[in-house]
């Protein structure tokens, strides 16, 4: 190092602290997983436990090496956690525990690698305190959103994982579940700002949030609730799994081979449900959020004569203002805290719908950021103008298929970076264990 160089900046401090902080949440996670279940695979679709201890390390490592000058010594093993055991045929993954190194060859690749690049990055930053190399920060932002993306994922992993294959943390009361009243909220007619300027600095933002643009959207309204665990089971009871009409043609397929005919979080119980909580089975709460499938939520949208949002609409009603104007968040412009959503960490479980009114827009829609993401209806694809991440051009148009859509808000596991307006999120439409909710539009 160079004993002249400048102190590192205030933003290179932030980025050094909040790294840190993001391999604190996922090592809470680990911590859950009781040393026998770390080579199981809770969801068919997924990689064993055991790939996304050494998945987090290796990422960085991959991202960050050659521009810090780093050269591998395990370049087999940089290859397996950058992308697993690849399925035969392409179908799900039929990896065996003996397939993957031992637990002790792990640790000591991953702390190898955490090693090394803390002290490069020390370095790093001491001689380029603007963070010229690592593109000024963005490929620390990366890295840093990534784990908190794996934070949340791993979550989903876990909730599917035997009860007795994992030990129990604590997680604080609920609040008090306020009274329900069902009703739509009218959006009147006007511009919706998506995505973040082009160039900009001040703010991260991933390849699919660019560019800046605005949609002008007609006027609709909008559940000011998100659907409940209640309004769900009244669909069920009145055929919404049996009613053909109500499904695609591909969700109704999923649901006739599997046999579903109950949200991935609901346990029968006889005539009675149970819920599955992250660390405990429990009588269903008739007033959290139902967590569904895309393909669920819009059969349920069908059945009440709705549909769900568009990404646009949803911007509208989260964003925009009675007087025209946009916020950052529903709330405003403060940052996010805990009076005012179910996010960044602070449970591990959805809390009755409505609980935060603090957090609600301007139009009176409460949730809109927290407790659950929101299905939209939009197919995830680029914005127009779209340039991919040089250095990960798979990010996002590896997923540009239209079969993939686009979520919004955030969940109770979902980090508070991570609720700016511009973020996108997106899974498949039959994947059922994400903390995914949903409201309902009519025009």
């Amino acid at each position: 190092m160079n004993p002249t160089s400048a102190a590192p900046s205030s933003s290179s401090k932030r980025l050094s602290a909040r790294l840190r902080e993001a391999r604190d949440r996922s090592q809470e996670l680990f911590n859950i997983v009781r040393p026998t279940a770390l080579y199981d695979r809770p969801i068919p679709e997924r990689h064993r436990i055991i790939f996304y201890l050494g998945h987090l390390e290796a990422f960085d490592w991959n991202l960050l090496k050659d521009p810090l000058g780093l050269s591998s010594s395990e370049p087999g093993l940089d290859k397996l956690f950058s992308f697993g055991i690849d399925p035969v045929d392409g179908g799900l993954p039929t990896d065996q525990p003996k397939d993957w190194p031992s637990l002790d060859q792990i640790r000591r690749y991953t702390s190898l690698l955490r090693v090394t690049l803390d002290q490069r990055l020390q370095d790093a930053l001491a001689d380029d305190p603007n963070l010229a190399r690592l593109e000024h920060g963005r490929l620390l932002e990366v890295a840093i959103e990534h784990r908190l993306m794996h934070a949340e994922t791993l979550c989903y992993m876990l909730h599917q994982l035997p009860l007795d294959r994992k030990f129990t943390m604590p997680q604080p009361a609920a609040p008090d579940a306020p009274e329900r009243i069902s009703r739509m909220a009218e959006i009147p007619t006007g511009t919706a700002t998506l995505g973040l300027p082009s160039g900009s600095r001040d703010e991260f933002g991933w390849d699919n949030e660019f560019p800046q643009h605005r949609v002008e959207v007609p006027v609709f309204s909008i559940d000011t609730g998100s659907v409940t665990n209640q309004d769900y089971l009244r669909f069920m009871q009145e055929g919404g799994y049996t009613d053909r009409a109500l499904w695609t043609e591909s969700g109704w397929e999923w649901i006739a081979s599997l046999n579903r005919r109950h949200p991935a979080f609901w346990v029968p119980r006889g005539s009675e449900w149970d819920y599955r909580t992250m660390f405990q089975e429990i009588p269903l709460p008739l007033d959290w959020p139902v967590y569904v499938s895309h393909e669920e939520a819009s059969a349920y949208a069908r059945w009440a004569g709705k549909e769900l949002p568009s990404e646009t609409e949803w911007h509208r009603a989260a964003c925009g203002t009675r007087a025209g104007t946009e916020r950052a968040y529903p709330w405003g412009s403060e940052e996010p805290s805990a009076r005012l959503g179910n996010f960044d960490f602070h449970r591990w479980d959805p809390a009755p719908a409505g609980s935060y009114p603090a957090g609600a827009g301007d139009f009176g829609v409460a949730d809109l950021a927290g407790n659950g993401w929101e299905w939209t209806r939009t197919p995830f694809s680029p914005f127009p103008g779209f340039e991919p991440f040089s250095f990960y051009p798979g990010y996002s148009a590896d997923f540009f298929d239209g079969k993939h859509f686009v979520m919004k808000g955030g969940s109770p596991r979902t980090a508070a970076c991570m609720l700016r307006r511009s973020f996108r999120n997106w899974f498949q439409p039959r994947y059922p264990y994400v903390y995914s909710k949903f409201r309902c539009v009519k025009r």
